[in-house]
């Protein structure tokens, strides 16, 4: 072999690569600036969803973080209505094992009385003034929740199922 056909093998392998480099370069920028614009635009932060039901004359409706981030504040909040307003405590059943994903510092209000079982915190509250009781809950999502979780809201009026909704959570990394 020839020292010129050597060097000419040589060259092309080395301007080969860098092609590849070049492209990668360009490829990974180009991921970073869509995540960066993503962020910027408020497309990796959190985004409140809404579920609603409506039964024997109660209508619940949930608004909770449909899609967030670990260390971020969001929402949740419990609004349950009915015209004519309310002569019995109500009880929100909520999937205990939907809460591991949020530090909190409560409810609010205080329910009346609060139990777990297996599956399910449940708390009553005494019939509020109005056609409106809204619960709170003071919470972020855990630094260190790295999967969503999902759970189900049950309104439970004179210890019988009134309404119920599914929901679910998305934590981005």
């Amino acid at each position: 072999m020839s020292p010129a056909s050597a060097t000419a093998t040589t060259e092309d392998l080395a301007e080969s690569s860098l092609r590849v480099a070049w492209w990668g370069r360009r490829i990974g920028i180009g991921l970073l600036a869509l995540i960066v614009a993503a962020d910027v635009g408020g497309g990796l932060g959190v985004h409140t969803a809404t579920a609603a039901a409506a039964g024997a004359g109660y209508r619940l409706t949930l608004s909770y973080p449909g899609i967030a981030r670990p260390g971020l504040d969001v929402p949740w909040r419990v609004e349950v209505q009915h015209p004519g307003g309310f002569q019995k405590p109500i009880t929100l059943a909520l999937t205990g094992d939907y809460l591991t994903i949020f530090e909190t510092q409560g409810f609010h209000p205080d329910p009346a009385t609060e139990t777990r079982s297996a599956s399910n915190l449940l708390m009553t509250f005494t019939p509020p003034a109005g056609d409106t009781f809204v619960l709170d809950y003071d919470a972020y999502i855990q630094p260190a929740s790295e999967h969503g979780a999902s759970g189900t809201l049950t309104l439970v009026v004179d210890h019988r199922t009134v309404a119920a909704v599914d929901f679910r959570t998305f934590l981005w990394p």
